[in-house]
């Protein structure tokens, strides 16, 4: 800081003198009877390039924007207990083998986060990893009323989540076009950093369509706005807004070795934000469309490999066999350059294009092949290679949602069975601890392939004469992290 201070200062002084200088030559100035002219700028007036009429984006007014967001971003608390499953069955030698024993802890963890609210009945949307694994949620408003809040849904591709409260005209903050930003454009970030409430602070649109590889998950969606404004821990889930006040984006993340902010940040743009939430409250999961590729990004070395003639656009490593681009003719080695007119240069920006559309959606993919220009016309596919609309299937007591794994997720995780869980809400699953996106192997010794095996085996439990209804459950989760559960079923 004190240097800092000290390049002011001298920088201050130079000038100092540079203006004393400059007047002393023209008052010392020979006079040779000419009339001199009308100065072009007068005292006190702005020079031309820095006149107000010219200069709006220098002087930008954030009161108006700052006034009317607010009062829609919210503080979210969440709680986790300690672990159920070790609390109601310790003691029992079988659990004790059968999960090895561990240990758990007495107190209950507490994470602190933001929220935005989108609705005046009280939608918010937030960061899947501020919600994450929680039991409880407290949600407080900008005037200090506190809320109980429920989930809606999440999606941990492009970690967000959909919270409920019961409320009725609450202030909002209205939905904008990410699409519309531009790189130098003025935003805010509007959250609870430090847990202090109701922070704004102001910075550009640094950079758009950005995947810096932070989702750790190989169906990971990132196509972020990176922006300058500052962004601290507490800030996850809140608002990046324009001048006009409008949700351009949701601040998700920050690149820095010590957790603080140290100029880079990033959000969710808001065209993903809204086709997550639709999904969440139509159907309680995202309908995700795929063309059924693996890609990368195209560098230097990449383009004289392959003998590339372009150096922007996604590069097909991979066509998946029953995908929507093997069935269009898509092959490995082509480039991708365009999908329905909007240019393609990275796998940030094709990710951001094919996560506005569902299963079903037809759209028309540009691409490069032998240096010659191509077009396609394709449908795209969910996951299980058709075009219907998963929704979330489940028993209602275990509070969880199911989805099949894909012939992909099983090459990925090297299985031969197992089902994914695709949503957890108030339930028995999330008392016992399982948490989103956890691969069940086996339950009750019983291998598990769909949702039906879990149902089915649910139910024979439930009629079944034993008093004792316990789902025994192993599996393992995307990280490769081991999982061992115990589901008391009984109320």
């Amino acid at each position: 800081m004190k240097k800092v201070f000290s390049f002011i200062l001298v920088a201050l002084i130079s000038s100092a003198v540079s203006l004393g200088t400059f007047m002393w030559l023209n008052d010392n100035e020979p006079n040779h009877n000419t009339a001199i002219p009308e100065p072009a700028v007068k005292a006190n007036a702005w020079p031309a390039a820095f006149s107000p009429a010219t200069s709006q984006a220098i002087e930008t007014d954030f009161t108006k924007a700052a006034e009317e967001v607010v009062n829609g971003v919210v503080h979210i608390k969440s709680t986790k207990m300690p672990d159920q499953q070790s609390r109601s069955f310790s003691g029992n030698p079988f659990f004790d083998q059968f999960f090895g024993g561990q240990g758990y802890s007495q107190q209950p963890r507490v994470g602190m986060g933001s929220g935005v609210i989108i609705t005046k009945d009280g939608y918010i949307v937030t960061n899947n990893h501020v919600i994450q694994e929680s039991d409880e949620l407290e949600v407080t408003l900008n005037d200090n009323r506190t809320f109980n809040a429920k989930v809606i849904g999440t999606d941990e591709a492009t970690d967000l989540a959909l919270l409920k409260i019961e409320a009725d005209n609450l202030p909002i903050v209205k939905m904008g076009d990410s699409d519309k930003l531009k790189v130098g454009e003025w935003v805010l970030a509007v959250g609870n950093p430090f847990q202090l409430n109701s922070t704004v602070t102001a910075g550009i649109v640094s950079a758009k369509a950005r995947n810096v590889g932070m989702s750790g998950n190989n169906m990971g969606i990132e196509s972020y706005i990176q922006t300058d404004a500052a962004v601290n821990p507490g800030n996850s889930g809140g608002a990046l807004v324009n001048t006009k006040g409008e949700l351009v984006g949701i601040n998700t993340a920050l690149l820095s070795e010590t957790g603080n902010y140290v100029g880079y940040s990033f959000a969710v743009p808001s065209s993903i934000v809204a086709k997550v939430v639709s999904d969440l409250k139509q159907y309680g999961n995202v309908q995700r469309a795929m063309l059924g590729i693996r890609i990368s990004d195209i560098n230097e070395q990449l383009a004289k490999e392959k003998n590339l003639t372009t150096k922007e656009g996604v590069y097909i490593g991979v066509v998946e066999e029953r995908g929507a681009a093997m069935d269009a003719g898509l092959k490995e080695g082509d480039v991708i350059i365009g999908i329905n007119g909007i240019k393609i240069k990275n796998m940030g920006i094709l990710q951001e294009q094919i996560s506005r559309y569902r299963p079903g959606d037809k759209i028309t993919v540009e691409y490069i092949r032998d240096g010659k220009s191509n077009k396609k016309d394709i449908t795209l596919r969910n996951y299980k290679g058709n075009t219907e609309i998963i929704k979330g299937s489940g028993i209602e007591i275990l509070g969880a949602a199911f989805k099949e794994l894909s012939d992909n997720d099983r090459r990925e995780y090297g299985l031969r069975s197992g089902v994914q869980v695709d949503g957890i809400k108030d339930g028995k699953f999330r008392e016992a601890g399982i948490r989103n996106g956890f691969i069940i192997l086996r339950i009750n010794d019983n291998s598990v392939n769909s949702a039906k095996d879990v149902e089915k085996i649910y139910n024979n439990i439930m009629k079944g004469q034993s008093p004792e209804k316990v789902m025994f459950i192993a599996g393992i989760y995307p990280n490769g992290k081991s999982g061992y559960y115990a589901v008391n079923l009984t109320d």
